[in-house]
């Protein structure tokens, strides 16, 4: 039987693969693989919790404007109150301080929305930059993150001009 280049390459298939196997490669790769997953769902639990917490926020703040419109229905329902005992005599005066008291609640209602709707997006803005930031840098090599969060900062930028302005 003739030893040809056949036979060398099959030798030295197997003791690539023995090499592999005796460094213990195929258990090194696996604890890293499974590392990476751990990794990766502790991320996806931790922007889960993200998430809710956001829930929650935008359920208070939809709460606090629930809270802002029952105040104002029953501050008008109090001045309607107040006008029908005192119609008579202080006509003039009562439509006059019913008209300031509506425009100081629906003044005080509008700045109490525009407060809870900029508390949410500040808080949203905040919490999907730092979950971009946070699976950027586990994602992308180092070289390649910074031109990356450039970028992206400099049109977040923009967009929160656009949605300010």
């Amino acid at each position: 039987m003739a030893i040809d280049a056949t036979f060398w390459v099959a030798v030295s298939f197997i003791i690539f693969f023995g090499a592999l196997i005796y460094l213990k490669i195929p258990q090194k790769v696996t604890g890293m693989l499974d590392k990476m997953i751990s990794d990766i769902k502790n991320e996806i639990d931790e922007s889960e919790k993200l998430r809710t917490d956001a829930k929650t926020l935008l359920d208070n703040a939809q709460h606090k404007l629930d809270t802002a419109q029952s105040v104002s229905n029953q501050i008008l329902e109090d001045a309607k109150k107040d006008s029908d005992k005192l119609i008579i005599e202080l006509n003039d005066k009562f439509h006059k301080s019913s008209e300031i008291k509506k425009n100081l609640a629906e003044n005080k209602i509008s700045q109490m929305k525009e407060a809870a709707i900029k508390e949410i997006k500040d808080t949203s803005i905040k919490i999907a930059v730092d979950s971009v930031k946070k699976i950027i840098t586990t994602s992308v090599d180092k070289s390649k993150l910074d031109a990356v969060f450039q970028k992206n900062l400099d049109e977040t930028k923009v967009e929160l001009r656009k949605i300010n302005s």
